[in-house]
């Protein structure tokens, strides 16, 4: 699912965060007692939701899992196969990536074997429906999407359950997810992401993140309902890291809110973003400019995040490669960001995206110019669309 694109409604409650911070050396801006409370697990239910992505051949998600592929598919046979085909091509005409949406939706019920899945989706308007209407991912669509396809669905799922999916997933891992989530517990202890985030964002947030660390998740992180994400157990520690600086960030702003309407409307002038929005490799998702403006919002601030937590990437490194250079926004917010020492000051996002559409901030000359510096790279080579046919990886974070 293209997550991202959703219309998210969020109430911004700010904060005074950055004066209850006080330096510590090169960790200026921790708070003394952290506000972060971690939370670590796997799940075999949402690896079978991912692993639907490479089942269904498309080379995006299949190069990843080729000798899984070669143990399971002839046990499902011709008609699963097809009938994934068509439920995948189904989801991405509605602009939704399969696995990531069904993980989004089940996500409001319980997930940690592949029978509770399945028990979910028999029972969706009972188990999955409160949950998933009472987020900020409900759109009434995608719900209609899925109990249309219910039918298909079961039949995949029971299939994979009739090939024994949970023995070729434990085959796999073996005790990789037991020692992973010890040894990245120990490693999270003292690492304060959520105060780093409600400094930059401007409201509060709950102090839990859970983490699901999962197989079958490449290329992707994926945020789900409440502050949970998942992200693939052979990730390194800093890249685990940079995936929460990320993915407790969405939704970054109420897109309703009268800043954030004025913000899109500069940027729907933009030619390049439009260029953007239209000739990047969809699977990547973001295939709207609010979808992308939504995820850019969030890397920018990941990024501000990650440096205060000493585990970044170059800005100039990572947006160059990530997702074949398409997130040109986010580099543009960013060089705007530090520019004005929003990292070191903080603030209410929504409202600093409205003053910058309204103060020319956010218009092409400007925006672009930020990019370019941020990048290393001129003006007119920002973005160069990637060769038709060819898929990159999308490399973590």
């Amino acid at each position: 699912m293209n997550r991202r694109d959703c219309l998210l409604t969020l109430a911004a409650l700010p904060i005074a965060a950055a004066a209850s911070l006080s330096p510590r050396g090169a960790r200026a801006g921790v708070p003394s007692t952290p506000r972060t409370r971690w939370l670590v697990s796997a799940s075999e239910g949402l690896d079978a939701l991912c692993f639907l992505g490479p089942l269904s051949g498309d080379p995006f998600y299949a190069r990843y899992y080729s000798d899984e592929l070669a143990q399971i598919v002839p046990k499902l046979g011709a008609d699963i196969i097809g009938t994934l085909q068509q439920l995948k091509a189904s989801a991405g005409s509605r602009n939704m990536l399969l696995g990531p949406f069904l993980c989004v939706v089940f996500s409001a019920g319980s997930t940690a074997t592949l029978a509770q899945v399945r028990k979910a989706l028999d029972e969706a308007e009972q188990l999955l429906f409160p949950g998933f209407r009472a987020s900020a991912y409900w759109n009434e669509k995608s719900w209609a999407w899925m109990i249309d396809s219910r039918p298909a669905l079961q039949r995949v799922l029971a299939a994979l359950a009739a090939a024994d999916f949970p023995a070729l997933r434990q085959k796999v891992i073996g005790d990789r997810a037991e020692r992973r989530i010890a040894a990245l517990r120990q490693r999270l202890a003292g690492i304060d992401v959520i105060a780093e985030q409600e400094r930059l964002l401007g409201r509060r947030l709950e102090p839990a993140i859970t983490i699901e660390l999962l197989h079958f998740s490449k290329p992707h992180g994926i945020k789900v309902i409440g502050q949970r994400f998942l992200t693939h157990l052979d990730y390194a520690d800093e890249v685990v890291i940079r995936n929460a600086a990320h993915e407790m960030l969405h939704p970054p702003f109420d897109v309703e809110s009268p800043p954030i309407r004025a913000a899109l409307s500069v940027l729907e002038r933009d030619p390049l973003l439009a260029r953007i929005v239209t000739e990047h490799n969809p699977s990547f998702g973001y295939t709207t400019l609010e979808g992308l403006f939504n995820e850019d919002t969030a890397e920018a601030l990941d990024q501000l995040v990650s440096e205060r937590l000493g585990i970044a990437k170059p800005a100039g490194e990572r947006w160059r490669k990530h997702d074949d250079g398409m997130h040109v926004l986010a580099a543009g917010l960013y060089g705007l960001l530090k520019a004005e020492g929003y990292d070191k000051t903080g603030g209410v996002i929504q409202d600093w995206l409205g003053r910058a559409a309204k103060d020319g901030r956010l218009a092409p000359a400007s925006l672009h110019a930020a990019a370019a510096s941020v990048l290393e790279l001129p003006k007119e080579r920002l973005w160069t669309p990637p060769a038709q046919g060819v898929q990159t990886k999308s490399p973590p974070q």
